[in-house]
């Protein structure tokens, strides 16, 4: 099953989190949390641990979040969490990964596994997507 929709940052908030012991990089890496809000067939929120080693300047860098989502998916109500991750050189993505968490569900989303991803748009829309399964019988 396919489930699409859009999402909005509500909250992006850095933390004070550094690797240690410290290694002097090209890129520091840094840690934040954020929360989101979906709407379309995938409604709810998240809450999202996010670490990069990015440029602001040049847009260059990669980031892995993992997202703990709760809401609905095609109007299964339940909750699961999803990693993402991914490279930019400031105009593209690459190295893309997206997979839903094993055993993570709850609720009606409970036995759900899969993958998706995420897309921004030129007017700054923030598109996600989810191919999934739920086990049989749920």
């Amino acid at each position: 099953m396919r489930a699409t929709g859009t999402f909005t940052v509500k909250a992006f908030v850095p933390s004070k989190l550094k690797p240690e012991p410290a290694v002097p990089t090209g890129l520091p890496v840094s840690v934040a949390t954020m929360e989101k809000h979906f709407e379309g067939e995938i409604a709810g929120r998240s809450a999202t641990l996010f670490t990069a080693a990015f440029d602001q300047t040049t847009g260059v860098g990669t980031y892995v979040a993992m997202e703990s989502f709760e809401g609905s998916l095609c109007g299964r109500t339940g909750a699961f969490n999803f990693v993402h991750s991914a490279t930019t050189s400031g105009s593209d993505r690459t190295a893309e990964l997206f997979t839903i968490v094993p055993t993570s569900g709850t609720g009606e989303l409970a036995g759900i596994s899969g993958a998706g991803g995420m897309a921004v748009e030129a007017d700054g829309t923030h598109r996600i997507w989810f191919d999934y399964e739920l086990e049989v019988g749920r």
